[in-house]
């Protein structure tokens, strides 16, 4: 009798390979992005009554926020390493540094070693993004979806999961170590994916071409610009109107870069600036405001809206990967919930019930998902990493512009109430300037799609995909400084850079020697998280000289009413 055949087995096992390859994966993505975006926001300013007297408050926040600049430039460049190395190694790379971030943190004890750690962070965190996005490339088609579903949740809870470690803290380092625990298990995970990746034989060649290369190491250039502006803004002190002016032209130039290549990877491109310009400065604004200690719900009431919202984003990224037909329509139907999610900012921001919070919280990270899924879908890998170097840049050219915005609506305050009356007033101010920025790109997006050319009939097989990035084609692919003595709370521009606006800023906070004015009362810490006990709230009056925080009111004015209050 002949021996049967064993490639039945054979193919059993390759498939057994594929799918433990693929549980791993999307274990790796839930647990790696979040750990690595949430490196980008600056808490210390919660923290500061905590730091040491010897050490300079405003220098050591400034020194803080470098992890975002970090970050931002190692993004385009690892993407660009992707040519020669195994997302698995960077991936590992990427872990690896967060970990030897979080372990040097609990040592933290000058400038100089918080600024290193602070830049660990960012460079780790800067290779796990795109290397995760090339290791789901030739993955399921479920799991591209579940990538932009969960990289839109750590964009919008990226404020959150920075200050939840900092309730009831007593030591400042726990800023430098939030998640030491999830690190770890994050690290096991890529060390798994490693291995598992390597005897799976899965290619996972998907690197850019040598001409995406080029691009990818252009679009570093005008991140350094925006990063050097960012410093410099935390630095000398410049006024509301040439940040906002500078935020601006750091805008321009993003999308000028974008807006190379064919008309379909301009499309993907835009859609990537869009939602790195709005989603995380937006989301942390409204998080800031619903602290607890400014008469919010705190952090306990914002978890079930975050959940809800993430749950959603990464369902409607899945449905968007896996419908037939799903065109650049969909790009554009995203971006348009994002803009009807600002809108309801305005409307429902401040909310002292934070369930209310679930509609822009949840328009906001579907349309961003629906929006970041369909636009992957119509670039190869090389466009795709493009697209999310300059989605990165746009976010701290978004955070320059809230900045600027939170500086002209606060210049002159000289009361609590004006203080709290005066964030609300610049977070529905960036609502409206985010909103007609997302709009502006829907409809030059629709522009370029009428001159596009039609989508190729390009399948999703990755040898496929290896000779369109080899040759460089483009195809669609038819797989679907607040003040340091602010505790409780920061401005979204503080966290961006971590740094007061230098002596300038402090008069125009009626602190300054120039102004005599009486120092601002500081927020009450108790309750940031959550509603604050009656013991709590008593401590907090014994300790502000001028009374409590006043709550933040039912609803503040529209920012365009100029009838005084």
């Amino acid at each position: 009798m002949a021996v049967p055949p064993i490639q039945r087995s054979q193919d059993q096992a390759g498939q057994s390979a594929a799918w433990l390859l693929d549980v791993v994966l999307g274990l790796l993505v839930v647990a790696a992005l979040p750990l690595a975006i949430v490196a980008v926001p600056n808490t210390l300013s919660v923290v500061a009554r905590l730091l040491p007297a010897d050490i300079d408050r405003v220098a050591l926040m400034r020194t803080h926020g470098l992890a975002l600049p970090a970050l931002m430039l190692t993004v385009p460049l690892a993407a660009a390493a992707l040519r020669r190395f195994r997302p698995a190694h960077l991936v590992v790379a990427g872990l690896a540094l967060l970990a030897v971030a979080d372990a040097a943190g609990g040592y933290a004890g000058s400038e100089l070693v918080i600024g290193v750690v602070r830049v660990l962070h960012g460079v780790g965190a800067g290779l796990v993004v795109p290397a995760s996005l090339a290791a789901v490339w030739h993955g399921r088609p479920a799991l591209r979806g579940v990538w932009a579903g969960v990289f839109a949740l750590s964009l919008l809870a990226a404020q959150g999961l920075a200050l939840w470690p900092l309730d009831a803290v007593t030591d400042w380092r726990v800023t430098l170590q939030p998640y030491p625990m999830v690190t770890g298990v994050a690290l096991g995970l890529g060390a798994a994916y490693l291995v598992v990746s390597a005897l799976s034989g899965r290619p996972e060649t998907a690197g850019p071409s040598a001409a995406e290369t080029r691009r990818l190491l252009l679009a570093a250039v005008p991140a350094a610009g925006i990063a050097a502006v960012a410093i410099a803004t935390a630095s000398q002190g410049w006024g509301a109107t040439l940040v906002i002016v500078l935020a601006g032209l750091a805008v321009v130039a993003l999308l000028a870069l974008a807006s190379t290549g064919t008309a379909v990877s301009r499309v993907s491109s835009y859609a990537m600036v869009a939602v790195g310009v709005v989603l995380l400065p937006s989301a942390a604004q409204v998080t800031l405001v619903e602290m607890g200690g400014l008469g919010g719900p705190g952090l306990r009431g914002l978890w079930v809206p975050f959940g809800v919202a993430g749950l959603l984003a990464v369902a409607a990224g899945v449905a968007v990967r896996l419908s037939p037909g799903g065109g650049r329509w969909l790009t554009s139907l995203g971006l348009l919930a994002m803009v009807v999610g600002l809108c309801s900012v305005r409307v429902v921001v401040p909310a002292p019930d934070g369930l209310v919070l679930a509609v822009p919280f949840t328009l906001l990270a579907v349309g961003a998902s629906v929006a970041l899924t369909s636009a992957l879908g119509q670039v190869r890998a090389g466009g795709a990493l493009f697209g999310l170097s300059l989605c990165f840049a746009g976010v701290l050219a978004g955070y320059l512009l809230g900045t600027g915005v939170q500086m002209a609506m606060l210049g002159g305050v000289r009361s609590a109430q004006e203080l709290v009356d005066g964030f609300v007033g610049a977070l529905h101010w960036w609502a409206l300037v985010g909103g007609f920025l997302v709009v502006a790109l829907i409809v030059l997006a629709a522009l370029l799609a009428r001159n596009a050319e039609p989508d190729g009939d390009v399948d999703d097989d990755p040898d496929d995909d290896l000779a369109g990035d080899l040759d460089g084609s483009y195809g669609a692919d038819t797989g679907q400084g607040s003040r340091p003595e602010t505790a409780g709370f920061e401005t979204a521009g503080y966290q961006a850079y971590g740094a007061s606006y230098g002596e300038a800023g402090h008069e125009a906070y009626g602190g300054g020697p120039a102004g005599g004015a009486e120092t601002l009362p500081p927020v009450p810490s108790a309750g940031a998280f959550g509603r604050a006990t009656g013991g709590e709230q008593e401590a907090d009056e014994q300790a502000t000289s001028t009374g409590p925080m006043p709550a933040v009111p039912p609803q503040a004015g529209s920012p365009e009413d100029d009838t005084p209050r």
